[in-house]
């Protein structure tokens, strides 16, 4: 048995040369790795004298995109067909001058000044994404994105004594901590433990907690009392002035007010500083991807009408300035969103078709507010971040770039479900309106004033997309996997075939994993 695996595999990498042979090696459990291997390009060695195939790609976002790349490396025929004019699909920044008619038939021209921009899709990168070596790959130059500023707020909607108040991140986070800290010494401390821990482990977590929630042992008892954590009323200053503290809230109110359950955000594998962003805005990566792949492998304005699989290949039809045009390949990447591609007619099987209508599209929403003063900074010292809200708004961001400057594009609200639909029923101007009047409540009458322009998103009637990601009811119950095998000759490609959906990291995994099943397909093929 060994030996005839061994046999296979020397085969394998024969004909497919190292990358094939490592992934088939993955494949086969036998690289001794529990996460995903690194990849490896295909490379024109690898084909070793076989025909060029051409490969028709449906969809010019990041995971076509990222498939045209590595196929090209080894010396593939590839057309991009990209119903919209531009290339990037959700990977889209607003800039002035852009005009956009959605579904609804409503259009709006941004009108955003020089310099100013909204990424109405993704907007930050994780440091541990393979977008980040893509960047450095293409030559996309990146900024830090603030993912997380002490000084932005919490705002809670409600009835509790910090309800409808805004609340600085750093003072929720000391009373939070302080109380959590105070609460577990004092059960330690009294022998609530005494099962758990050992006197040594007693002692451990209690000088922990002491340091991590500024707790003090004070008349025989552990208190939190605040500190200069959590802000001050007078800040320290020159001379004798030592600063003033307020004391923190009460205990029942920091709990009672839920300030403390948005925490948990930053310590998210996808959402912990570092974060990044291209330099100038996000759609920086795929106009790199443009001139590294080349603009004229790309037809934009191209709208797909059918594809099937044929004897020889498959063939598509696609529409660009309402006239039919028919084009046939040897195998297709279709990277459409799943609901798109469930009704494109085609000659797929039945139970293929079924697992793209099992995708579940979720909407989000977003809208860029132009102020011709950064109020946020002068008047708020908020230098970045996001404040998060129980308001229907969601998410309010302030930019991570040009500070300072003399205007900045604050994001009002980035909301999903049911917020996102709420928003996304109103027009352009009802969208605006709505949101200046929630964005008062946290910072004030500042928030309506310097308007210069502003530009909002509703994902779910964005031509193209109809929807800002999908989620699946199930991603192991043999549905789902239908579309990680290829149907014929159509191989499916996205961030909803893999485990970071909505992340740009998603959509080039995905991408990568497909390039690697067809190219280790044709160098094997005799």
């Amino acid at each position: 048995m060994a030996q005839t695996r061994r046999h296979f595999l020397q085969q394998v990498g024969i004909a497919g040369g190292a990358g094939v042979l490592y992934s088939t090696m993955s494949a086969l459990g036998l690289t001794g790795l529990a996460e995903t291997p690194a990849f490896a390009a295909p490379t024109r060695a690898d084909l070793n004298g076989r025909p060029r195939k051409h490969v028709v790609i449906l969809g010019a976002g990041i995971a076509g995109l990222t498939s045209a790349y590595e196929l090209l490396k080894a010396g593939y025929q590839v057309t991009l067909l990209e119903a919209r004019k531009r290339p990037g699909g959700r990977n889209w920044t607003v800039r002035g001058g852009a005009s956009e008619t959605d579904l609804a038939g409503v259009t709006q021209r941004a009108r955003f000044s020089p310099g100013q921009y909204m990424n109405a899709g993704p907007a930050r990168i994780p440091q541990h994404h393979v977008t980040l070596d893509y960047c450095r790959e293409l030559g996309v130059a990146i900024e830090p994105f603030i993912n997380q500023n002490a000084d932005a707020y919490l705002y809670r909607e409600g009835t509790t004594a910090l309800s409808n108040k805004p609340i600085r991140h750093r003072t929720a986070k000391a009373d939070v901590y302080g109380y959590v800290s105070e609460l577990l010494a004092k059960a330690t401390d009294q022998g609530a433990l005494d099962s758990y821990l050992t006197a040594t482990d007693k002692q451990a977590l209690i000088g922990f907690l002491t340091s991590f929630g500024s707790i003090a042992n004070k008349d025989g008892g552990f208190k939190y009392a605040g500190s200069g954590r959590r802000g001050y009323s007078v800040e320290p200053g020159a001379g004798t002035e030592g600063g003033t503290t307020e004391a923190p809230y009460a205990l029942s109110d920091v709990f009672a007010s839920g300030v403390g359950n948005y925490f948990s955000f930053e310590f998210g594998w996808d959402q912990a500083m570092m974060m990044f962003q291209p330099v100038g805005g996000m759609d920086r990566i795929p106009y790199a991807f443009e001139r590294a792949i080349g603009r004229e492998k790309i037809q934009y304005g191209a709208e797909v009408l059918g594809m099937r699989n044929t004897p020889d290949g498959v063939q598509v039809t696609y529409s660009t300035g309402g006239r039919p045009r028919v084009l046939a390949a040897d195998f297709a990447i279709c990277s459409l969103p799943p609901q798109i591609a469930a009704k494109i007619p085609s000659n797929l099987p039945t139970p293929v078709v079924d697992a793209l209508k099992y995708a579940r599209p979720t909407n989000a929403g977003k809208i860029g507010i132009e102020y011709g003063r950064r109020w946020w900074e002068e008047d708020l010292r908020i230098y970045g971040g996001i404040t998060n809200s129980s308001l229907d708004t969601g998410n309010t961001w302030y930019p991570s770039t040009g500070f300072h400057g003399e205007r900045g594009t604050v994001i009002g609200y980035y909301n999903t479900g049911t917020n996102a639909n709420l928003y996304g029923a109103l027009t352009p101007a009802g969208r605006l309106e709505r949101a200046v009047a929630q964005g008062t409540k946290m910072h004030g009458e500042v928030y309506g004033r310097d308007i210069e322009a502003s530009f909002s998103v509703n994902w779910a009637a964005a031509k193209h997309s109809e929807g800002a990601w999908v989620g699946w009811p199930s991603q192991t119950d043999g549905t789902y996997q239908r579309l990680l095998e290829p149907t014929g000759n159509v191989y499916f490609a996205g961030d909803h075939l893999s485990h970071a959906i909505a992340w740009q990291h998603g959509a080039m995994t995905s991408a990568r994993a497909t390039v690697t099943a067809l190219h280790h397909r044709v160098v094997t093929s005799r």
